[in-house]
């Protein structure tokens, strides 16, 4: 009997965030942990996270390496004009995706687009954890919620709240299963401003108001942009064939992966040390 893998969802309604470069570690970090990990890009369009797998695989063919690889489900968009119908046909693609992986993985890891779809709407009713990575500023929290022009403290959840506290009710009602949501501050400055700070502040009240944990984020990082074209990631950089000399920032990098999956209490990982 084949068993619901579970299901990580990197969901934010903005571009920038960072969704596919988290997504894609946290997808190398489960497999070299010994789950059995896929993956799903929604983002039909861009697809970075699907270009990030084939720039990987396009590396080890290069260098002779091998190195850890999801298997990947590859959704497209409907082209019905009828709402109705292209629905109905997102839903079965949806369906049969994570159906072959379900085949010969436990874990499933969706990289959302930054945008209201009705596939990214599925995806995040599936979620067992949701994490939204978004930029330290109030342009990104805005999705979250909106804020007093004057004071900054927090007015009411804005649209993507909204849509994820959908999401919550739908996933109850089919599995009576909630959803861990869990909310990254990513890009994060090494200089303690004062809208840092204040963002943070948001973040908090917010937390407590609309039930989501708040994780650790990963600084602003030039290496994040050098690994992509050769399709590693942070855990890759001791790998024959880099040519990336590991640094102490890269070490401090690494921490910062161990810290968010240690906040996330993924199941598979409880009770396990992190082997990097």
């Amino acid at each position: 009997m084949i068993t619901s893998p579970y299901t990580i969802v990197v969901g934010n309604e903005k571009g920038g965030a960072g969704k596919s470069t988290i997504a894609f570690h946290i997808a190398i970090a489960l497999l070299r942990s010994g789950a059995k990990v896929g993956v799903i890009d929604l983002d039909v369009r861009q697809r970075t996270l699907a270009r990030f797998l084939d720039n990987r695989t396009h590396w080890c063919a290069k260098n002779g390496a091998e190195l850890p690889m999801p298997a990947q489900a590859k959704i497209e968009r409907s082209q019905h004009r009828d709402l109705d119908l292209a629905e109905q046909e997102e839903a079965s693609r949806w369906k049969e995706a994570i159906a072959s992986l379900a085949e010969h993985c436990d874990h499933i890891i969706v990289d959302a687009p930054g945008s209201d779809t009705y596939l990214s709407r599925l995806a995040h009713a599936s979620a067992d954890t949701l994490l939204t990575p978004m930029n330290d500023s109030f342009v990104d929290f805005d999705l979250l919620a909106q804020v007093d022009h004057s004071t900054l403290e927090v007015t009411h959840p804005s649209v993507y709240a909204e849509m994820v506290w959908a999401a919550r009710k739908k996933k109850a009602a089919a599995t009576k299963r909630p959803i861990d949501w869990v909310v990254m501050r990513n890009r994060m400055s090494s200089i303690n401003a004062r809208n840092k700070q204040r963002v943070g502040e948001g973040l908090d009240a917010l937390a407590a108001r609309i039930g989501f944990r708040i994780a650790p984020g990963f600084a602003e990082r030039v290496i994040y942009r050098e690994l992509f074209p050769a399709g590693l990631t942070l855990l890759d950089l001791t790998e024959k064939g880099s040519q990336i000399n590991f640094t102490l920032s890269h070490v401090a990098a690494r921490q910062e992966l161990r810290d968010l999956l240690i906040v996330l209490k993924l199941p598979f990982l409880s009770g396990k040390s992190l082997s990097f």
